[in-house]
């Protein structure tokens, strides 16, 4: 192990955040993970879980979607932040662009790495095209200070899972 990074995971309430992080800790610590409930109840304050991966250790830090407001306190310290959006639920999309575009451009973070990540869960879901299309992503991207990555995963089915994980095993403290 080289070291220890903390990592944000962020989004709007009921996104899916939760199941998110318990379905990478049990992919990445080999359990069986196909019985998790049919909900989880919104997180309210944080979840600290501890990723083992093959370099590092990563610190998945969640914190609630209705602790918004105080966020920003837990941006000092971390590396890199995975920002779910919900693709399925069209009156969160705005809101969550706008949480999105305050995050991006909070001081402490323009160092740290950015994965937005399209949730899909559902069946009735934007594609990633179109999601990037609505947030304006390209434009994003370019004016942003930090990189930014995309992708879609899938908690429920395991979809997408593995490239999240590549993506934090390869993000590097700048």
């Amino acid at each position: 192990m080289s070291s220890k990074e903390v990592c944000l995971l962020l989004g709007a309430t009921g996104v899916g955040k939760t199941l998110l992080l318990k379905r990478l800790f049990f992919y990445v610590t080999s359990y069986s993970c196909n019985v998790v409930g049919p909900f989880n109840l919104p997180q309210v304050g944080t979840n600290l879980t501890d990723l083992t991966l093959k370099k590092k250790k990563v610190t998945v830090r969640e914190l609630g979607g209705c602790m918004g407001p105080i966020w920003p306190s837990y941006f000092e310290d971390c590396s890199s932040v995975i920002f779910v959006v919900d693709s399925a639920n069209i009156a969160q999309i705005s809101s969550s662009c706008i949480q999105l575009l305050s995050v991006l451009s909070a001081e402490p973070l323009h160092n740290a790495s950015f994965l937005q990540m399209n949730k899909l869960d559902m069946p009735c879901i934007m594609s990633l095209t179109e999601m990037k299309s609505l947030f304006r992503m390209d434009d994003i991207i370019v004016s942003a200070p930090q990189p930014i990555t995309t992708l879609e995963a899938s908690a429920h089915s395991g979809q997408g899972l593995q490239e999240v994980l590549s993506w934090l095993e390869t993000v590097t403290v700048r």
